[in-house]
């Protein structure tokens, strides 16, 4: 059984931007700590899985094939540091598309959980929006509020991934 943490991307991994400006980002630029607390969480025996909504391409701000080329560019990078993620799933709808994958909509990790054998009871979830919250909370996993604004009281709250790592020491 793998020990999980679910990441989302946006906001968690790399800098998120307003809708309007993922146009002309090419290069994904990683928060402060991304790498050193993904390093630390696979010694402590997670592996990877990104959970990301990219609505933008329903909304045709930018196309897959956009979306594919940053995310693979974003893959790169975490490979030559050393870190394997074991897999990728994005939700490529808006609201308007009534998908089953959209977060906080539980679909991309009950796909996950199909796909790997996945032990629950150990993973963790890292987001940075109340979508995130709200989906880890209904998988009943613990969350970690990377510069978290919301007000829940049992969000770990967390300024980059080396804080979910020393949550977790």
């Amino acid at each position: 059984m793998l020990k999980i943490a679910f990441l989302d991307r946006d906001g968690t991994l790399i800098h998120d931007y307003p809708d309007d400006h993922w146009q002309n980002v090419k290069e994904p630029d990683l928060l402060p700590g991304t790498i050193e607390g993904l390093s630390g969480l696979a010694t402590l025996g997670f592996q990877f899985i990104i959970i990301t909504n990219q609505y933008l391409i329903a909304d045709g701000i930018i196309q897959e094939e956009d979306y594919q080329v940053f995310h693979t560019k974003l893959l790169n990078i975490f490979k030559q540091s050393g870190i394997h993620i074991l897999h990728t799933y994005h939700c490529p709808h808006n609201d308007g598309d009534m998908c089953s994958c959209k977060k906080p909509k539980t679909g991309m990790v009950e796909q996950a959980m199909e796909d790997f054998p996945i032990d629950m009871a150990s993973s963790i979830y890292c987001g940075d929006s109340p979508c995130d919250y709200l989906l880890a909370q209904r998988l009943m996993l613990p969350f970690f509020g990377i510069q978290y604004q919301g007000q829940e009281k049992d969000v770990k709250r967390c300024h980059s991934l080396m804080d979910v790592l020393r949550h977790l020491l």
